[in-house]
């Protein structure tokens, strides 16, 4: 057993024992601090080795997905609960989460919708329509990969690599890297691909894109954004939401799920002075299972 999986042993049962938690919230804690153990090992830090720094990155990180305010305030509760009982029982000599700030109250956060509101929107979807497949292939891959809405407008054939399971996008400065694409992912492409695009007059100059508008032209972001938008309005759906969205969504639910934060920061292509070396050195294999495994519409069956 590691040092970081002892330590989390003698935690939960020092929180169930000494502080007599309930066994929910001993869970939360407990998954908390495995994704500090998972943080930690990607870059060699033992947890007495942690800093303050250390773990600003690792909760700038975290945050950045999206999550609200209670799961930050619970996460930065753990970090403090987990390094007392560490001072506590003489395994380091400072606490490093000392110094660590509550997100202020109010702080605007992005939306993130759940997994029955993404059912929804796609189930509103038209497929009478020729564009119905399109759209429907629009959302199921924002939402199963997380790409920026750019990085989907921009997509090209010779970025898929169906057989691999991957798709290859060019994110910011035109910084690559592969994304996991789950089988449902590639069924509804491929489906759009030979079954709506060839009845399009396709202009030659866009003929290389997959997403195309009636025009034959390549997909617009105020496109994007105006077809979520009537879907939103079809289900009445209250919350303001974008393209982006489905985004933090896509974090959001992996991260819930159980999906090992590194992944996740890879597959969203996030940089970070302290993490870029880090991504460059992942298993690509990983992040497709974590894609797989913990992705929401790939659990339920589809």
């Amino acid at each position: 057993m590691s040092v970081w999986n002892r330590y989390i042993n003698d935690f939960v049962s020092y929180l169930k024992i000494e502080k007599g938690l309930a066994e929910n919230s001993i869970l939360a804690y407990k998954r908390d601090i495995e994704k500090l153990r998972d943080f930690s090992e990607s870059i060699k830090i033992s947890p007495e080795q942690l800093k303050y720094e250390h773990l600003q990155s690792f909760l700038s990180e975290l945050f950045d997905l999206g999550l609200g305010e209670r799961s930050q305030a619970r996460i930065i509760s753990g970090i403090k609960q987990f390094f007392i009982f560490l001072l506590l029982e003489d395994l380091i000599q400072q606490n490093p989460a000392e110094l660590i700030e509550t997100p202020r109250i109010g702080r605007k956060l992005p939306e993130v919708l759940t997994v029955e509101e993404i059912d929804q929107l796609i189930e509103a979807i038209d497929l009478s329509k020729p564009e119905g497949h399109r759209n429907k292939a629009i959302i199921e891959t924002l939402y199963s990969c997380g790409l920026r809405v750019s990085e989907l407008t921009n997509l090209q054939f010779e970025h898929l690599f169906f057989d691999e399971g991957f798709i290859r996008i060019i994110g910011k400065g035109n910084k690559q890297r592969l994304v996991p694409v789950s089988p449902n992912v590639v069924k509804e492409i491929n489906l759009y691909i030979n079954e709506i695009r060839p009845h399009i007059n396709i202009q030659k100059e866009h003929d290389s894109y997959i997403f195309l508008n009636r025009r034959g032209k390549q997909l617009t972001r105020v496109m994007i954004f105006t077809i979520i938008k009537q879907l939103a309005e079809k289900i009445n759906l209250k919350k303001n939401i974008s393209p982006h969205t489905f985004r933090h969504s896509f974090a959001t639910h992996l991260l819930e799920g159980g999906a090992n934060l590194r992944a996740i920061q890879e597959m969203l292509g996030h940089e970070s002075i302290t993490t870029t070396e880090i991504y460059t050195h992942l298993d690509q294999r990983m992040l497709k299972d974590a894609i797989l495994s913990y992705h929401p519409r790939n659990r339920k069956g589809y």
